[in-house]
């Protein structure tokens, strides 16, 4: 008994005049999809909003305050407290994203990673699905220090189109953060070793940027730091945005999605690796 192959389907049947979608669609597509799937995790267990809510806090009500005071710090005619919001807000985005890596770690240990590195779902756009996730967790950071910085009559401004560039800056910031997690999760391989290397870069990342002091109240060696820190210029364009101080928005934006272009490569390319 002879099998009989199907028939293609004839040229004018409507499947084969339905073109296929471009990539570019089919790429946004999954990644929207993906980062839908890592916020549902979170309406079950939002413990993590509540807790990160508190470190801002912190910040702006005993650091913040305290330097107002003591006008240690120049920044010119904007008091302290105004000049640090907004790199307080980079520094919690900064926060949640860096150990990212560790929920991806998981998702190795427990067989989820497998199964989706066998899907045709490109290896970037599972690094880009989950580092939009990250940082539309951290818009919650936005609405945090937003509401703590009115309450302590912070001179931000509401402009609608400034609150959306703050919304895009903190969005790429922490996307960018969950991406390096990410590729730090493909090298250190475990959880523990993850943590180890998040803490021991989190305070220089910080520290060596723009979001505490003026860039111009630092030794030599620690201005270079910051010109190739992407929170310099992501604390920068939140400045420009809330405070309207000097801003180099396009340049600042630029350098944001550039650093989270070569992040998500650099992931995906370790990807592999870690599921091993």
């Amino acid at each position: 008994m002879t099998s009989v192959a199907p028939a293609a389907p004839p040229g004018g049947s409507p499947e084969a005049l339905q073109p296929s979608p471009p990539l570019w669609r089919s790429l946004g597509n999954r990644v929207i999809a993906l980062s839908l799937v890592e916020l549902q995790k979170l309406r079950h267990d939002r413990s993590e909003l509540y807790t990160r809510a508190i470190q801002p806090a912190l910040w702006l009500l005993i650091f913040g305050e305290t330097f107002t005071r003591l006008r240690a710090i120049p920044t010119g005619n904007i008091p302290y407290i105004d000049y640090l919001a907004p790199g307080i807000l980079a520094q919690s985005a900064l926060f949640m994203a860096i150990f990212y890596g560790i929920q991806i770690i998981w998702e190795r240990d427990s067989g989820v990673l497998t199964k989706l590195l066998v899907t045709p779902t490109p290896r970037a756009a599972l690094i880009a699905g989950k580092a939009f996730a990250a940082g539309l967790r951290a818009l919650s950071q936005v609405v945090v220090v937003l509401a703590l910085s009115a309450a302590l009559g912070v001179a931000l401004t509401w402009n609608p189109l400034d609150l959306l560039g703050t919304i895009a800056a903190t969005l790429l910031g922490a996307a960018f953060f969950a991406t390096v997690s990410m590729t730090i999760a493909g090298l250190a391989r475990t959880r523990e070793r993850l943590m180890g290397i998040g803490q021991a870069i989190t305070m220089p990342l910080f520290f060596a940027s723009n979001a505490l002091y003026p860039v111009n109240v630092m030794p030599t060696w620690l201005r270079w730091l910051s010109t190739g820190n992407p929170l310099s210029y992501e604390v920068e364009a939140l400045r420009g945005m809330l405070l309207g101080t000097p801003a180099r928005l396009p340049l600042d934006f630029a350098v944001l999605v550039v650093a989270l272009l070569a992040g998500i490569t650099t992931a995906a390319m370790l990807l592999p690796r870690l599921a091993r």
